[in-house]
């Protein structure tokens, strides 16, 4: 008898599915309050008066945090109990969104929103291990990683409709509220449909100095980064906190290499895939973060969109993003295995970035945006897969959640070098041009197309880089995997690594 189509087997897998949707929502909040605030930001400034120096800490109040915590809450998570750090998460995230949403002043909003993000890092930082223990059968977590590869990719996107949406037909407190009926409904959820933590007796040990190096070096390195267009990336000021944050750095992997339980074990990063799958996360991250901060300032400020229509404008990119990510990227990545989707789909992205590059002065949405939106929603739907399934598919279980950290980390450092560093040239080739005679909005535009271009280089280089140079495990069920075994020997195979045979 087969088992699998067993009452009891069919209830398991249901309720492994509906565990996975649980925690795709509680992700997306987490990654859609990432770019949610973005076009409300005037009338945050304008209803709490922040100045327009001080504004700029309602986004870096999350960053710092978000960025922060990451690899200290995945560890957390593998010491204490995933189920449990990301409960603990969600709880804390509902509560700072409504004091956000609800907040009277300035201070009140910037305080709620670094609880965010450390609520954020908790959350994300666990829910990707939490899918990989849920799905062991390959192509079942090809598709689960489509599902949650749409959410940390499309999340963006997502943020700016939805950030548009509410703020031109309610206010900007509703981009915060939004989060508090659906944080309720995620922990209620979890709480039934999570499995059990199992933490090996014994294993709760922390390095805590490790964790207070590798924290701090990453605050200090974020907020370095946020701050250096303003204050100059050649200034004593940013330069003091870089080279902090190398030396915290420095320190941190000495004490690693001497602690008996470090906080992050560096053999994870002899694994190939694991590193090489960091290095193609932050090139990626560095063009996605720009492709949509840039292309809302496109279309806000030099096409004269509203918020609303900014925030309508991205409906193209989400709807293709969500199909690609959850009916063809797992299709794709057991039918080509993972070299082949992540490069042609991050080719595809360095296409639409380039797109955009070109666009006009006074571009029409549908031949000057809509196709490089298109673009980015296959490129997109079909990488983030794959890139998800390299960087964590050579981890062992217990340190599932550490491996869910740093990658978490690398995506939102390099999403956050890579604006830092493109506004920083687009700001230069505005000055420039607003120097030589243009109008305003030429030399915004014209700064915009310099971004937009080395945004593009970014993708491409991130397509090459994960298409030579990644080393992926066959995609193949048991099944296929025994009958290839029984096929042919290991000098005779042709797969991407050697067969098991």
């Amino acid at each position: 008898m087969n088992t699998s189509t067993t009452p009891d087997n069919a209830m398991i897998t249901q309720k492994r599915w509906l565990a996975l949707y649980v925690l795709c929502l509680g992700d997306l909040m987490i990654v859609l309050d990432q770019s949610i605030v973005n076009v409300a930001l005037p009338s945050i400034r304008t209803d709490l008066g922040f100045s327009q120096a001080s504004l700029a800490w309602v986004v870096n109040a999350y960053l710092l945090t978000f960025g922060g915590f990451l690899l200290l809450s995945g560890r957390l998570g593998d010491l204490l109990g995933t189920k449990r750090v990301f409960l603990g998460g969600v709880v804390s995230f509902t509560i700072a969104s409504a004091v956000c949403g609800l907040a009277p002043s300035a201070s009140f909003l910037v305080v709620g929103r670094a609880v965010q993000g450390l609520a954020g890092a908790s959350v994300s930082a666990v829910a990707l291990a939490l899918i990989m223990g849920l799905f062991s059968e390959p192509g079942d977590r090809a598709k689960a990683m489509g599902v949650f590869g749409f959410v940390m990719s499309g999340g963006g996107a997502v943020g700016v409709l939805a950030g548009g949406v509410l703020t031109g037909l309610l206010s900007w407190h509703w981009i915060f509220l939004v989060n508090v009926p659906v944080g309720v409904a995620v922990l209620v959820a979890a709480r039934a449909v999570l499995p059990t933590d199992e933490v090996v007796p014994g294993s709760t040990r922390l390095d805590v100095p490790g964790a207070v190096l590798v924290t701090s070096a990453l605050m200090i390195a974020v907020y370095a980064v946020v701050g250096g267009n303003d204050a100059g990336w050649a200034s004593t000021r940013t330069l003091t906190l870089l080279a902090s944050a190398a030396v915290l750095f420095v320190a941190f992997i000495v004490r690693e290499t001497k602690a008996a339980a470090p906080l992050v074990p560096l053999r994870l990063f002899k694994l190939r895939n694991v590193s090489v799958s960091q290095v193609v996360g932050v090139l990626w991250a560095a063009a996605m973060f720009a492709w949509f901060f840039l292309a809302a300032l496109y279309l806000q400020q030099v096409l004269g969109y509203s918020a609303l229509e900014v925030g309508l404008a991205f409906v193209p990119t989400s709807l293709v993003m969500m199909f690609c990510s959850l009916k063809l990227s797992d299709r794709l990545v057991m039918k080509f295995g993972i070299r082949a989707p992540l490069t042609v789909g991050l080719a595809l992205a360095a296409a639409s970035l380039g797109l955009f590059a070109l666009a006009p002065v006074d571009g029409s949405f549908v031949t000057d945006v809509l196709p490089s939106m298109v673009l980015l929603g296959i490129g997109a739907g079909i990488a983030f897969n794959p890139v998800l399934l390299a960087a964590m598919g050579d981890v062992e279980p217990h340190e599932a959640g550490l491996a869910s950290g740093v990658v978490n980390t690398s995506f939102m450092m390099g999403g956050a070098l890579g604006l830092a560093v493109l506004v920083a040239v687009s700001d230069s080739r505005t000055a420039s041009l607003a120097a030589s005679g243009s109008s305003a909005v030429e030399a915004l535009h014209g700064g915009l197309q310099v971004a937009f271009a080395v945004g593009a280089v970014a993708a491409a280089l991130a397509a090459v880089i994960g298409g030579v140079f990644l080393r992926p495990q066959p995609m193949a069920t048991p099944s296929e995997a025994a009958g290839v075994d029984a096929a042919h020997s290991e000098d005779e195979c042709d797969c991407e690594v050697p067969c098991a045979a």
